[in-house]
């Protein structure tokens, strides 16, 4: 299993979105590492759901339920997309700013390559945002 982090803008499909609509494909990534990052997710896989622009935090954690397929927003066969569902809300959101504090979390390619919407994430990374969340 692996684990990745994907962002979205609250504003244009919030974790309360995903929440209410049970699964979401997720589609639109025009960045060559994003996309790779998403052909390489397998079904189980779990993501931190991070809210960026206004809110900067992680406020769950999802799951990957249908791996890498062609985006049905894309005019060619060069974008993918996957099937997210919600896993977990977080109690507490865990901020950008809490993450830059964390010096386990230095490395974190959120961190590292801040505009990068889909990113991996080490099982340690994802176990110390977890329990921050809680």
């Amino acid at each position: 299993m692996n684990y990745w982090l994907m962002k979205t803008e609250p504003e244009t499909f919030s974790w309360d979105d995903l929440v209410k609509d049970g699964k979401t494909t997720w589609d639109g990534v025009r960045n060559y590492a994003a996309r790779n990052n998403m052909r390489a997710m397998k079904k189980g896989d779990i993501i931190l759901f991070y809210h960026s622009v206004s809110d900067k935090a992680v406020v769950g954690t999802g799951k990957i339920s249908k791996e890498a397929f062609t985006d049905p927003t894309a005019d060619d066969d060069t974008w993918s997309a996957v099937e997210v569902v919600p896993n977990k809300a977080f109690k507490n959101h865990v901020t950008l700013e809490q993450i830059k504090a964390e010096k386990s979390l230095k490395d974190m390619a959120l961190i590292k390559i801040g505009r990068l919407s889909v990113s991996p994430v080490s099982k340690d990374e994802f176990d110390k945002i977890v329990s921050m969340g809680k």
